[in-house]
């Protein structure tokens, strides 16, 4: 089993939902890295549930930094960061033994594991494993922000209901900033929370899109065919639980278009080569434009409901009834923001380590 992404700046997850803790060992980045614990905190807290549109499991996210970091700085060691587990309900479990949840992995971990798997909460196929992608992702952030390139992600949707797109990015990228609900149009905000909160109602979930924007990363990275953008991107974004589509650019809209329509004309700004529009996505031929880096993801609805289902009972092979228990969010679209956020940062440090070499990553 794979835990780890990266080829020059290299994440790996460890830990189970309801286990003692969740982490990350993140490799490859230089020493002399500033590591600023509070904006670790608020990157978490982005992360966490929040009222009514999210599950009633509360963990206060108390990380501890166990090496890689000496008097504030990266030391050049691997940075292993862990998240305890405490406000765990394993008894909400205890039927899952044998009832694989529909929409879940319990059916393909049980299979992959030989009936060995921790099934409590996902056990590590558990969204909570996202947290330690935060948490090692703002470091990135933090360092990447230094050097002039920004990332930002907002809800694009939520079941229809939709947020404008990004216009001046590197502004609207500011605006996001840790918002535990992030839109660009404050005013479709409350709509999208009515969505969710009825789905919660009903005993049903809602999934919807994510966009995000790369500003500041300079042209030429990348490689076409095999390490395309794009291609490095979606391995690590199909890795984020519960997003089921990638596009980068106009999408699936190109599509519909004529190539009139979707070619972005060359034009100079600032004694630069640039593009006068953006269908592209800050991408051709797999490698970076130097305009803003543009993708969206789709994620499918939260699949715990509280509807009755049918599924199979794993022990007897026999089809069952199944009603879910236990604390889960209605929708977990606002919560993935800072996960792609944090994902979309080390891939950033990685393709750029590629291009540079380490060391580009220090002040």
């Amino acid at each position: 089993m794979n835990n780890t992404i990266g080829k020059n700046v290299r994440l790996t997850l460890f830990g189970e939902s309801h286990g003692e803790c969740v982490g990350a060992v993140l490799d490859g980045i230089p020493s002399g890295i500033p590591v600023d614990e509070s904006a670790i905190s608020a990157a978490l807290s982005a992360r966490r549930p929040a009222g009514k549109v999210s599950t009633a499991r509360q963990e206060r996210d108390e990380f501890q930094i166990k090496s890689g970091v000496f008097r504030g700085m990266t030391n050049g060691a691997p940075l292993c960061i862990i998240i305890p587990n405490a406000d765990v309900k394993s008894e909400d479990y205890g039927s899952f033994v044998a009832a694989a949840r529909p929409g879940h992995a319990d059916f393909t971990s049980h299979v992959r594991n030989a009936g060995f798997e921790d099934f409590r909460g996902g056990g590590h196929f558990s969204g909570r494993l996202t947290a330690a992608i935060v948490a090692a992702g703002a470091v990135i952030v933090s360092a990447l922000e230094a050097k002039g390139i920004h990332i930002g992600t907002h809800i694009s949707s939520i079941k229809g209901v939709a947020d404008r797109p990004f216009d001046n990015v590197f502004e609207d990228i500011k605006s996001l900033k840790n918002d535990p609900f992030p839109v660009l149009d404050e005013k479709i905000k409350h709509d999208m929370i009515e969505m969710i909160e009825a789905a919660r109602e009903d005993g049903d979930s809602v999934g919807g899109t994510l966009e995000s924007a790369i500003c500041g990363i300079p042209a030429g990275i990348g490689d076409p065919w095999f390490d395309t953008v794009e291609g490095t991107f979606s391995l690590a974004l199909f890795s984020i639980p519960a997003v089921k589509a990638v596009e980068f650019g106009a999408g699936t809209k190109f599509a519909s278009m004529n190539g009139s329509e979707s070619n972005d004309s060359f034009v100079t700004s600032g004694g630069k080569v640039v593009t006068a529009t953006n269908n592209c996505g800050g991408i051709l031929g797999g490698m970076t434009t130097g305009g803003d880096v543009i993708f969206k993801t789709t994620v499918k609805p939260t699949p715990t409901i509280f509807k009755e289902q049918r599924t199979v009972d794993l022990s007897t092979e026999e089809e069952i009834a199944f009603s879910a228990k236990g604390r889960h969010d209605p929708c977990i679209v606002h919560r993935a923001a800072s996960v792609q956020t944090a994902m979309a940062a080390i891939v950033t440090a990685d393709l750029l380590a590629s291009r540079f070499g380490e060391e580009w990553l220090r002040p």
